[in-house]
C-alpha cells in the first residue's frame, strides 16, 4: 500500500513495500555469488579511500526538469561485466570501476558496488524497467547520502556503522501518522512506523519488496546497501514502469516521494553521477 508522503525531512517517511518472484531470485543469486567470488581483493578496496575534510565537495546541480520530460543520466552506461551474454558479473571490473567513479564522486565505492550490482540483477529479472544505477545512486544521496549521514561509514559487509532509523511516524507537522506494524523488529518503535536504512523504508513496504541480495538465505536487512538498494530497485519497476522513458522514470521517482523538488533533486544526482561516470 503506498502512504501519501509527508513534507521533506531527513530521514524522510518513504512509502514502498512485494517478495520478489522465483525469476528475480535466480538471477540476484547468480550474480551475486559471481561477486563474492572475487575475494579478500575486492573486499578490501571497497572502502579504500575515506573522504577527507579537506576534499571539495561533488558538484551537483539542481536541474529544475518539468515532470515526465526527461530521464537523467542517458550517458551513465551499464556497469562493468562479464560479456554482454553471461549472467554473471566478474567481480574485479566492477570493483574497479566503483573505486575508480568513488574517486571521482561523493558516493563510497560500498554503495557504488550496491548500486551497480541492482542495476544488472534487474537487466536479467525485469529488463523491461531499465532502472539504471545512477537513478539508484540519486536517491540514495537524497534519502541517507549513501550510508553516511551523520558522519557515518558504510562497512565492508555493506551496514552502516551506526543504524539509520528515521524519526517516529507519529502524525506530528509534517509527519505522517503511521503506528506500529512490525513490533518494532526493524526500528525499534513498538508505538510508531519509521523509515529504517540507507534507502528509509517503512516496515510494511520492506516487507512487500526485500529480498536477500547475495543470496546466502538470510532475511533482508533494510540496513545493508545490497539489500536496500536491490529493494528499492523493485519497487520503482513495479506497475510495469520503464524507467528509461520520461514518464516512467517520474512516475517511479514520485512513487517513492511524491514531491516534484524531491523528483528534481534525484535527477539532479542522478545525472551529476551519470555523467562522473564517463569523465
Amino acid at each position: 500500500m503506498v502512504v501519501p508522503p509527508p513534507p521533506r525531512t531527513t530521514p524522510r517517511t518513504p512509502q514502498r513495500g512485494r517478495v520478489g518472484n522465483l525469476v528475480g531470485r535466480l538471477a540476484l543469486v547468480a550474480v551475486l555469488l559471481a561477486v563474492v567470488a572475487g575475494g579478500a581483493w575486492a573486499l578490501s578496496v571497497f572502502n579504500r579511500r575515506e573522504v577527507q575534510a579537506t576534499d571539495p565537495p561533488f558538484p551537483v546541480p539542481f536541474q529544475q526538469v518539468e515532470p515526465g520530460v526527461a530521464v537523467p543520466g542517458e550517458a551513465g552506461g551499464v556497469p562493468p561485466q562479464a560479456s554482454a551474454t553471461q549472467q554473471t558479473v566478474s567481480a574485479e571490473p566492477l570493483t574497479a570501476w566503483a573505486v575508480a567513479l568513488s574517486e571521482k564522486t561523493d558516493i563510497p565505492a560500498r554503495a557504488l558496488r550496491a548500486y551497480a550490482i541492482a542495476d544488472l540483477v534487474m537487466r536479467s529479472a525485469q529488463p523491461a524497467c531499465r532502472v539504471s544505477w545512477a537513478t539508484l545512486a540519486g536517491i540514495g544521496r537524497i534519502e541517507s547520502h549513501h550510508g553516511t549521514i551523520g558522519g557515518l561509514r558504510l562497512g565492508e559487509d555493506g551496514r552502516p556503522s551506526k543504524p539509520i532509523i528515521g524519526i517516529p511516524l507519529d502524525g506530528g507537522p509534517g509527519v505522517k501518522a503511521i503506528a506500529d506494524t512490525d513490533g518494532g523488529v526493524l526500528d525499534g518503535d513498538t508505538t510508531w512506523d519509521r523509515a529504517v536504512g540507507p534507502m528509509q523504508f517503512i516496515p510494511t513496504t520492506w516487507a512487500r519488496y526485500a529480498t536477500r541480495a547475495n543470496g546466502d538465505g538470510n532475511p533482508p536487512d533494510p540496513q545493508n546497501i545490497d539489500d536496500a538498494a536491490l529493494a528499492a530497485a523493485r519497487y520503482l519497476c513495479s506497475d510495469g514502469r520503464d524507467l528509461a522513458t520520461g514518464q516512467g522514470w517520474w512516475a517511479a521517482v514520485l512513487a517513492y516521494n511524491n514531491s516534484v523538488e524531491y523528483g528534481q533533486n534525484v535527477y539532479s544526482g542522478a545525472d551529476a553521477y551519470a555523467r562522473a561516470s564517463q569523465g
